[in-house]
């Protein structure tokens, strides 16, 4: 019984351990790829934050959000240039284009999320789960009154049709349940993972690429409560 206790104390521990280095990149003060541009951009936000709240409404929130994130990227020179002859597909929630033979830009509105903090804690997420198809935050356009996050991804050619069950596969393994249809929620770290049908995940060399990735964090995910019982067990 006391080894299984063990066992089970240092697989808290683990996720303990995983969960605050996640809180670090959230918060802006840990390191993920691409991570900078991202967590400077929530940083402002955050220390800019508007006197509404998502609760107040969300529409009225998100606009005001916008309209400070707009001042943001004007005195940090982030409009980015688009060539719209590049377009390949569009999403409900973003448009792709080619940006060489092996990149794309991808622009999303975050119409998916209640904040552009949101948004971009998604990207911080994607980032440090899939490193292989980081999300790079080039700029910001702007089209017909909506603004765009404009980020740089590696461009992924299948060569074999994704196995939705194989997906299913991989993300139990790390922690993942699947809830319904393609969607996935860790419980232990308070994070969901949604959409994650044949077209967002592709298949090539035998690997895995998630392309398109919907992050959504749960209150509890800034709780660690089992990190503190186990250290106070090993000093007593």
């Amino acid at each position: 019984m006391e080894a299984l206790e063990e066992i089970s104390n240092l697989a808290a521990l683990e996720i303990s351990e995983l969960k605050y280095e996640l809180q670090t990149i959230i918060c802006g003060t840990g390191k993920v790829s691409y991570g900078d541009t991202i967590q400077a951009a929530t940083r402002y936000l955050r220390r800019s934050k508007s006197s509404s709240s998502p609760s107040e409404g969300a529409k009225h929130f998100k606009n005001e959000e916008t309209a400070r994130l707009i001042k943001w990227i004007e005195t940090q020179h982030l409009w980015y240039s688009v060539d719209l002859s590049l377009f390949v597909s569009e999403g409900a929630e973003q448009k792709v284009y080619l940006n060489n033979e092996k990149e794309v830009l991808k622009l999303n509105d975050a119409i998916y999320y209640t904040s552009w903090i949101d948004y971009f804690n998604n990207l911080l997420l994607n980032n440090y789960f899939f490193p292989d198809t980081a999300y790079e935050l080039k700029g910001f356009y702007k089209d017909n009154g909506t603004l765009y996050a404009v980020v740089k991804q590696d461009f992924i050619k299948e060569d074999t049709p994704t196995s939705l069950e194989e997906v299913k596969t991989f993300m139990k393994l790390n922690g993942f349940i699947n809830i319904r249809n393609n969607d996935y929620h860790n419980p232990e770290l308070g994070i969901i993972l949604e959409d994650l049908h044949d077209e967002n995940v592709l298949t090539r060399n035998g690997s895995l690429f998630f392309i398109d990735t919907v992050f959504y964090i749960e209150p509890s995910f800034w709780q660690i409560e089992k990190i503190d019982k186990i250290l106070w067990k090993k000093s007593s």
